[in-house]
């Protein structure tokens, strides 16, 4: 129906209802149907004109009568009591008098009628929508049986929208912890009982879908209420949040699955947008590693705080060239400089020129190899990468004068037992050095895993259950500490902010996960029962912990710098041993490197000496096969040049080179 046609439905309705309303209450109080006076004529013009101007101003001819509730029914009290107060008005000014008991009558039946047409077009239009469904069936109206936990404002606004006809849910109880809702009816809807009776509930009613409507739930609130729900066979979705609803983006109908992130997720900590400002905006920012889970985060945080320019260095074009075209969609109008560079931190020539070019004010050092297994297998890698790579983003960085440089750094830096781990920590020290020694605030930030990024656990674990399982866990006791990809960013540029120069930042976690928690968890979101899909443990992996740890005991400090900003005591750094690990790792096997590197980086320098001693002679014994197999000189019987000096490991004995050299 066009509004036009619609409009002028109302205003006759209204207009039959206002002058049915005065005529009657004048028969009604005369007991006669010979009431045509002028004065009642009078009245009906009076109040027939006032309706309508009320009416307007209100905004009843425009509102959706299908969905009205009270705030619809106020407006119509307003209007009506209003359009009475003016008629009497007219009475006195007009007829010098004011017919009280007429008047009162009238608003009676003013406000019944108004209110009873309202009222069964809303009646009207639902049996409508429910008959367009047609029947179901099995003789039910098909739609999903639905429990909403939560009995306040934000249960009762999905209720109100769930029992809307056209809705594939069916509300048909409330669950609340509070126990003076329990035993009401809210929108003839019982309330019955607290979250604790969930799986009963659930089970007596046959519970197909269950509704967490609580928008402002905690943590571990959010977790007891999963813990409850997951022991039923329904599906449990979570109304969108408060933020997301302020803002209009979504409304209150559309429902979410409980996401790990809910689990995990902490309470949000606010930023200091002010001290963030004084160091981003208007200045170049260099974010290396800028297409990789936490550099493309920082590069989306940065953007938003309108700096002068924004460089993203990385080594594989495809990630880079994602994140450029997405900044691009979303800040192509804010004057914000883009650049891309594609490049090699191992190359200390390039990452000097790129320094060179753009004159960074801030860099966010996050290119780093982070997969333990992989480095345990190949530890000149991330020697060259890790270690290498932050030396000469450092020194070029110092050289052309940036002002603050964050290394991105990691939990499994404290007491190190991988490969990954040490060689984080060694970059960890060299920062620290670099900052004793130049004009530039080098400062680290550590955390631990994040949700969602490209080494995380999950997706694995979804991989798994889509196949139909099982899902592999190391160790029963395996725990890690979890932060979202958007937090730890947010807080690694807030360390920048604070930062004064050597300090090593380290990211409050919150509580560890037991990884075969969130694998059950994980199972049960995907509807399936633990059972079902089954847990398989396949034993911890060369370099693993079964904890980590985010601070060593001499490194803690109690107090905040920020809420969840802790910052870590400085340690002695043996800048002399690490320059010589990173100019002479070439030359030692891979069981003797892993052991220089665990050495030095958990501060034994007898056990990292006697590793270099083994490194240099590898090397003496490869130069004399070098010159046993040499033009003139012949392999021994029997054996070909390359059998005659491979080592145990696959690894030729010829010395690898860096790719970049480490000490300039």
């Amino acid at each position: 129906m066009s509004y036009r046609r619609r409009l002028t439905i109302l205003l006759l309705l209204d207009s039959l209802i206002v002058i049915s309303a005065i005529f009657a209450g004048r028969i009604l109080l005369e007991a006669s149907i010979d009431v045509l006076t002028f004065p009642l004529i009078v009245s009906s013009l009076a109040l027939l004109f006032s309706h309508h101007l009320y009416a307007y101003f209100y905004k009843l001819y425009k509102k959706a009568w299908e969905y009205a509730s009270i705030g619809e029914l106020i407006a119509i009290a307003k209007a009506v009591t209003l359009s009475i107060a003016t008629a009497a008005v007219i009475q006195q000014l007009l007829v010098h008098d004011i017919y009280f008991r007429l008047l009162a009558v009238t608003w009676m039946l003013h406000m019944l009628f108004i209110g009873g047409s309202r009222l069964c077009w809303r009646l009207y239009r639902s049996a409508r929508l429910a008959g367009a469904d047609g029947p179901h069936p099995d003789g039910g109206d098909g739609r999903k049986r639905t429990l909403i936990v939560g009995a306040g404002a934000a249960g009762t606004m999905v209720a109100r929208q769930l029992l809307q006809p056209a809705s594939e849910l069916k509300p048909v109880a409330f669950v609340d912890d509070d126990p003076a809702k329990h035993k009401l009816d809210i929108l003839g809807l019982p309330v019955l009982g607290g979250i604790d009776r969930i799986e009963h509930i659930a089970r007596e009613m046959n519970i197909e879908n269950i509704v967490i409507a609580i928008p402002s739930l905690g943590k571990k609130s959010l977790n007891r209420i999963f813990e409850e729900c997951a022991k039923t066979k329904a599906k449990t979705q979570i109304m969108p949040k408060l933020e997301d609803l302020a803002s209009g983006r979504v409304s209150v109908s559309a429902l979410r699955d409980v996401e790990v992130e809910d689990l995990l997720g902490r309470e949000p900590v606010e930023l200091d947008i002010d001290s963030i400002s004084g160091y981003v905006t208007g200045r170049t920012i260099l974010v290396t590693g800028a297409g990789g889970s936490i550099g493309s985060e920082i590069c989306r945080q940065v953007a938003k705080f309108g700096p002068k320019k924004l460089v993203l260095l990385g080594h594989g074009e495809n990630s880079i060239y994602s994140i450029e075209m997405e900044l691009r969609d979303m800040y192509g109008d804010a004057g914000i400089e883009m650049v891309t560079e594609i490049a090699d931190i191992q190359d200390a020539d390039k990452m000097i020129r790129v320094m060179q070019i753009h004159r960074p004010d801030v860099v966010y050092h996050a290119a780093a190899h982070k997969h333990v297994p992989l480095m345990e297998r190949n530890p000149e890698e991330a020697v060259k990468n890790n270690l290498i790579g932050t030396m000469n983003t450092a020194r070029a960085a110092s050289w052309y004068g940036v002002h603050i440089f964050v290394m991105i750094s990691t939990d499994k830096a404290v007491n190190p037992t991988s490969v990954m781990g040490a060689s984080k920590r060694l970059a960890e020290m060299y920062i620290q050095h670099m900052d004793g020694i130049s004009r530039t605030k080098f400062v680290a930030v550590r955390f631990g895993n994040v949700l969602g990024s490209r080494g995380s656990v999950i997706p694995r674990f979804r991989k798994q259950i889509e196949a139909g399982g099982p899902v592999t866990v190391t160790h029963p006791d395996m725990v890690r500490y979890f932060m979202t990809i958007p937090e730890a960013s947010r807080l690694v540029i807030q360390a920048g902010a604070l930062a004064k120069g050597g300090e090593i930042f380290v990211l409050d976690m919150g509580e560890p996960v037991k990884i075969v928690d969130l694998a059950r968890n994980l199972i049960r979101m995907s509807g399936y029962a633990v059972e079902d899909i089954g847990i398989r443990f396949t034993g911890i992996r060369p370099g693993e912990k079964l904890f980590e740890e985010l601070m060593n005991p001499d490194e803690v400090q109690e107090r905040q710098v920020y809420p969840k900003i802790h910052i870590g005591k400085s340690r002695r750094v043996p800048i002399r041993e690490i320059e010589d690990l990173a100019e002479h790792f070439a030359e030692a096997d891979r069981e003797t490197l892993r052991a220089w590197l665990l050495a030095l980086a958990n501060g034994r320098p007898e056990a990292a000496e006697t590793a270099a001693a083994m490194a240099a002679r590898a090397e003496s014994g490869s130069e004399d096969a070098r010159a046993a197999l040499s033009p003139g000189a012949s392999p021994a019987p029997g054996s070909s040049p390359a059998q005659a000096d491979a080592p145990g490991d696959g690894r030729s004995k010829v010395a690898l080179r860096p790719a970049a050299t480490a000490v300039r």
